[in-house]
């Protein structure tokens, strides 16, 4: 019988956040010295922390269903996590409106800056749209809830979503405490990775736009 989410255990933990961490003091040491924007080399360390994830379980052997990533889940958990994304972005809206309808403007606490290069542009949808997402939540999803959901849902939702809150480094980082939530509830609700990844995907490049 395959392995299912929420089985990791914590030699799969240290391995995951040892290989992150490693990945993240060499390879952005060594890319720091290339002549590339900063998004790009951003985007090489978390493709390559990304890999590193997926490699330590594959050899581990627990395949990629302990992280809910099965590849034959994936087309069922694009249509769940887009239904999951228009919900998400109508209550948002919805948010919003009722926000400004009170005399504040919700947007200036969403804005975020835009490089004037097209090929910054183009990188920072990538990375920032993309390959950010997909290693976000292979960790802090994938791994990181999954370990915490031994103690039960509560203590899953709590940990992991405060570790992703503050890793952002915002002074109040609201976007990443509510967007947490949904991704972990998601994953939590369908056991599929690839369903907060739609999300957070689709979330952050509405964002960006």
């Amino acid at each position: 019988m395959a392995p299912k989410p929420f089985k990791v255990d914590p030699a799969a933990l240290a391995a995951a956040m040892g290989a992150i961490l490693i990945i993240e003091l060499l390879a952005g040491w060594v890319l720091r010295a290339l002549p590339l924007p900063a998004y790009g080399r951003l985007g090489m360390v978390r493709a390559l922390q990304s890999a590193a994830i997926v490699a330590i379980f594959l050899f581990r052997g627990q395949g990629l269903n302990t992280l809910g990533w099965a590849p034959r889940d994936w087309p069922r958990g694009i249509r769940i996590g887009m239904f999951w994304s228009l919900g998400f972005g109508a209550a948002a809206l919805l948010g919003m409106v009722l926000i400004h309808l009170v005399g504040h403007y919700p947007l200036q606490w969403l804005r975020i800056p835009l490089p004037r290069r097209n090929v910054e542009l183009v990188l920072l949808f990538l990375v920032g749209g993309l390959i950010g997402p997909l290693a976000e939540e292979l960790f802090f999803r994938g791994v990181l809830y999954a370990y915490f959901r031994r103690w039960g849902i509560a203590a899953a939702l709590a940990a992991s979503t405060a570790i992703f809150a503050l890793l952002h480094f915002n002074a109040v980082p609201v976007t990443q405490v509510v967007g947490g939530l949904v991704f972990a509830l998601a994953y939590e609700r369908h056991r599929n990775l690839m369903v907060p990844i739609v999300i957070h995907v689709l979330g952050n490049s509405v964002l960006f736009a």
